[in-house]
């Protein structure tokens, strides 16, 4: 069976993301196949709208296909690299769409799936929500356009969900900008059926429920003070000296990232913000991710937690003194290997 159903059924064109044994990660041909599905609806009257969302009920998507990208950096490949072309592409595709999209934000969602989902313009989450970016972990940064949604948080919540990679919940997720209605997971098929004869804003308008209070809202304090600055280093001196616990253990769960990516992540979060749009975003991730493809800190990371799963990894350089400003600026730089033109390839 194909690994993205697009199906047409009304005024609804459905995407639906179908390796639920795999929690839907995204694959190369299934980013394709979505950049083309939504080519083909955006000039078709019949479609009035999009719905994306995964099989299964464990969640949206868990990202990409890191194990692929692993064998890939591995080898000293390039397909990785055509991978997150096609994938940014993608991003920003769904971004500016001309039609409404309904993203359907339930269960699992990490990396690549915020992708799909938190630049759509009707973004909707659930009491199973799992979101997160959780990049830094296994020596890469928040990509497809996570520098700019993060960096356009409120306060410094995208500093601290992009350096800790942590899991927020649906409650979080609104309260943070990242999405935009509530409603119970048992709610998609009725969602599904009235878009089908239905407006979209009307339909989830109707739906939607009151989402519960948001945990981390009540950490915005020690948030927006500990996550000043431009140092990596000072955010978790600051943590580390916060009286709140939760603060401490932020500190103790950023020290255990790679320091490449932890340097890397803060610079692209704190330059994504000036930056004028996404596509601009997107490009510098693109330099970003050609460059940590390359790095020792992908293969380890992937290694100590997909492939062996010894959560163990031995990251190179292993302190954040030990990763030079020098180092974190070679990976913004734009070399012929790494430009990426992304308004030339939506045209």
């Amino acid at each position: 069976m194909s690994s993205l159903l697009a199906r047409i059924t009304g005024r609804v064109g459905r995407l639906t993301l179908n390796r639920p044994r795999a929690l839907n990660a995204l694959t190369a041909d299934m980013v394709v196949a979505m950049d083309e599905a939504l080519v083909r609806w955006s000039d078709a009257d019949r479609i009035r709208q999009v719905l994306i969302h995964g099989a299964g009920e464990r969640g949206l998507c868990a990202g990409g296909d890191i194990r692929a990208i692993h064998a890939d950096a591995v080898a000293g490949g390039s397909a990785s690299l055509r991978f997150w072309r096609d994938e940014y592409r993608l991003n920003a595709r769904i971004a500016s769409y001309p039609k409404p999209i309904v993203a359907w934000m339930d269960g699992l969602v990490m990396g690549g799936g915020v992708g799909v989902s938190g630049h759509a313009s009707i973004r909707v989450v659930t009491e199973r929500t799992a979101l997160a970016m959780p990049e830094v972990g296994i020596g890469l940064h928040p990509d497809v356009g996570g520098s700019w949604l993060l960096a356009h948080c409120p306060g410094e919540w995208g500093t601290h969900l992009a350096l800790t990679g942590g899991t927020i919940t649906g409650a979080d997720a609104i309260h943070a900008g990242l999405a935009d209605f509530y409603l119970p997971s048992a709610a998609l098929p009725r969602v599904a059926a009235e878009l089908t004869v239905r407006d979209a804003a009307a339909v989830i308008e109707m739906l939607a429920t009151t989402p519960p209070a948001s945990e981390l809202a009540t950490a915005q304090r020690w948030i927006d003070e500990c996550y000043r600055g431009d140092d990596v280093g000072t955010i978790v001196d600051q943590l580390k000296a916060h009286p709140d616990p939760a603060a401490q253990a932020a500190a103790a769960t950023i020290v255990t990232k790679s320091p490449t990516s932890l340097k890397v992540t803060l610079r692209s979060l704190r330059t994504a913000k000036e930056l004028p749009d996404l596509v601009a975003a997107l490009e510098q991730e693109y330099r970003l991710s050609a460059a940590l493809l390359r790095s020792p800190d992908l293969i380890e990371g992937v290694r100590a937690q997909i492939i062996d799963k010894d959560r163990n990894p031995h990251w190179s350089p292993p302190t954040l003194e030990m990763v030079s400003d020098e180092a974190v600026s070679a990976c913004f730089a734009a070399t012929s290997d790494n430009i990426f033109d992304l308004g030339a390839a939506l045209r």
